[in-house]
């Protein structure tokens, strides 16, 4: 049986979201981010037409479209918003992979025997538009990758369909940048030799490429041939990340439980990023020298990023202690996981503060995770964990091990 595999985007998602509290912004350049030392996080097509992009800092995007507007994102409206299109999805779907907070991937192989699968996603876009508002792309083919290019070229509001006839014809002279998994150091690796367009890349010898780019390259080359068995694989695999710590020696040092409470998120969130995970609801627990365990949670804007956790952490770790109690265990979950990587919040937080956590999680990788930590969550053993202050104005203390 031939596989059926949709991929769906959400057009522009956060403008879309600003857009819907206010109708006055449309048809106007748009940004969606921070302040003007910010990113952007999501803009309209009317500022794209001016080169502006995501990831791109607010005061370069200004340069380029002076007359836009910036909005500053609101996560927990978009959070809210995504949360409606999934549950509308999954209500209706068998098989729902939530790749991120506004794309999903969707197995609905077999549909053609009851309902044509082309007209049935078409369908359920339509339905998704009229109950939230929010414009959605998608794409129909055999694989995820071919799905997931095929709703970039569609874009905006283009539905397409790649029978596995047409997956060949469609991607051959298509930019290698299109393939997902090419980053700009593989397309410039691949460029140097003339490898610019996937027909190319797809004719090339697979011990050359593998030879060259890694185990990689066996991916790279497969997916530029429009082979892709990964299945859709349903959000809902992994249900939370958690850890506890118990005490070997009952406390009530109240500054050296939160410092073991930050320490714990910065290691889970890590984790989170580093496994493509965002979290939408934090829990806090404590058990008391009497054995009496409770806990408390909130929800939060999906997130994986510990100076952000770390916030709520705290807070509800000062909302549960009033016992006065001395602290026999603390321990902390994430749960509400889907998949993505908005490592940061591209809102609130600045360029500088993107460098410093992909420097920071790439010496993790390399180094270890206590290669360098932030201080606040950290409990020096030896003196030779020199403290290093980047920003004491934000509370950003680090320390590295020398």
């Amino acid at each position: 049986m031939k596989r059926a595999i949709v991929h769906m985007d959400l057009d522009t998602f956060f403008v879309s979201c600003v857009r819907l509290q206010n109708s006055q912004l449309n048809g106007i350049p748009l940004i969606v981010g921070g302040g003007e030392r910010g990113v952007v996080a999501s803009c309209s097509y009317e500022a794209r037409y001016f080169g502006v992009r995501s990831a791109m800092p607010i005061r370069m995007a200004l340069q380029l479209c002076p007359q836009a507007k910036v909005i500053k994102g609101d996560m927990e409206l978009f959070s809210n918003k995504s949360r409606e299109v999934t549950q509308i999805i999954e209500e209706r779907t068998p098989v729902v992979e939530k790749a991120s907070i506004d794309e999903f991937y969707l197995d609905i192989t077999g549909m053609d025997k009851f309902y044509g699968c082309y007209k049935w996603t078409n369908e359920l876009t339509q339905t998704i538009t009229k109950e939230t508002g929010l414009p959605i792309s998608f794409a129909l083919s055999v694989n995820k990758t071919v799905s997931k290019i095929a709703t970039g070229e569609g874009k905006p509001k283009g539905n397409l369909e790649i029978p596995e006839a047409m997956v060949k014809p469609f991607l051959n002279p298509l930019s290698i940048r299109k393939i997902p998994m090419v980053g700009e150091a593989t397309f410039n690796l691949l460029s140097r030799i003339g490898i610019r367009d996937i027909r190319t890349l797809s004719e090339m010898p697979l011990l050359y490429l593998q030879k060259m780019i890694g185990k990689n390259g066996i991916e790279l080359w497969k997916k530029a041939n429009g082979i892709d068995n990964n299945p859709v694989e349903p959000y809902t695999e992994r249900k939370s990340i958690s850890s506890e710590h118990t005490y070997m020696q009952d406390t009530i040092d109240i500054p050296k439980i939160k410092s073991l409470l930050l320490g714990m998120t910065e290691q889970l969130a890590f984790q989170l990023r580093s496994e493509e995970w965002l979290v939408s609801t934090v829990t806090v627990k404590i058990r008391y020298s009497n054995f009496d365990t409770e806990n408390t949670q909130m929800k939060v804007a999906y997130t994986s990023c510990d100076h952000v956790l770390g916030k709520y952490v705290l807070s509800l770790f000062d909302k549960l202690y009033n016992r006065r109690m001395r602290v026999r265990l603390v321990g902390l979950r994430f749960s509400g996981l889907v998949r993505g990587t908005y490592q940061i919040n591209l809102f609130e937080d600045t360029v500088e503060m993107m460098q410093l956590y992909q420097a920071m999680d790439r010496m993790k990788k390399r180094y270890g995770f206590n290669a360098v930590t932030r201080c606040a969550g950290a409990v020096l053993k030896s003196k030779t964990q020199v403290p290093k202050v980047l920003d004491p104005a934000k509370g950003q203390f680090y320390y590295e091990n020398l």
